[in-house]
């Protein structure tokens, strides 16, 4: 069995679920691409909580947990089902790292993990379980959760740490279009990635260009350090281009360890 990779999406806005772009056609070749993947585990920033919780549900909603989009963006659904016995395996891994953890046998999937899953694996034929992101997470813990998630991927689970690489929602709401720092920006993580530069990335808010711009709260940076966690030494990271969207928010996701086919 190959063992899923570590992957970081840039969900962007909800209407990427309508509008893929670039990156949209490069998940869904790379979702063709991987064989054997037995469930998926995404950690989201629109599901945070007091301490940690996980998805131990049969079944899983589509939570459309947005406003002011067009109406056929709330039509879409992802009918995946859950992975109960897993998500308790989750729940005692995580508590034995540290972590105060619950399950949680109600909650949906929100528009952070099903719209970026549409187009990864639009048949919705993989179980999926989705981890909550604490309100205190910050980037080491964010680290940790990932590297405690890490031993996940060689069950055959794909790890997906759902953000977005630059996500300044004032600019977006107010349609200003500055690329150029926005670009700036994903590109210092794309060198900091390649060059596995874990310190750097931890410590992005004080050495990357515009970082406070591009991020005014972290929580949409912090998947990224998730699957960087759950990454290792022998996995090569990879650029998923994704392009720069309404100006300002750049889709740019990457890969730990994906087939060398991609």
């Amino acid at each position: 069995m190959s063992r899923p990779p570590a992957l970081f999406i840039s969900h962007g806005s909800p209407m990427f679920a309508l509008e893929p772009g670039l990156l949209g056609p490069n998940l869904a070749r790379l979702g063709a691409s991987l064989d054997d993947v037995r469930a998926i585990v995404v950690v989201s920033p629109h599901w945070q909580t007091r301490g940690m919780q996980v998805t131990t549900a049969p079944t899983l909603e589509t939570i459309h947990d947005f406003g002011g989009f067009p109406e056929p963006l709330y039509r879409l659904q992802y009918p995946a089902k859950g992975a109960p016995e897993l998500a308790q395996d989750i729940v005692r891994m995580l508590g034995d790292a540290g972590f105060a953890v619950a399950a949680n046998d109600h909650r949906g999937l929100d528009h952070g993990a099903w719209v970026p899953l549409r187009h990864l694996h639009p048949d919705a034929d993989i179980p999926v379980v989705q981890v909550s992101m604490p309100h205190d997470l910050d980037a080491e813990t964010a680290l940790r959760l990932g590297r405690a998630l890490a031993a996940l991927r060689d069950r055959g689970v794909l790890v997906i740490g759902s953000g977005s690489l630059t996500h300044n929602l004032y600019e977006f709401r107010q349609h200003i279009s500055d690329p150029e720092y926005a670009q700036a920006f994903a590109d210092w993580v794309n060198a900091a990635v390649m060059h596995r530069d874990v310190e750097a990335l931890v410590d992005y808010r004080r050495r990357a260009p515009f970082a406070e711009r591009a991020h005014p709260t972290e929580e949409h940076f912090l998947p990224l350090l998730v699957a960087l966690g759950a990454s290792n030494d022998d996995d090569a990271p990879a650029l998923i281009e994704g392009g720069m969207t309404y100006g300002t928010l750049s889709m740019d996701s990457f890969g730990w360890g994906l087939p060398t086919s991609i």
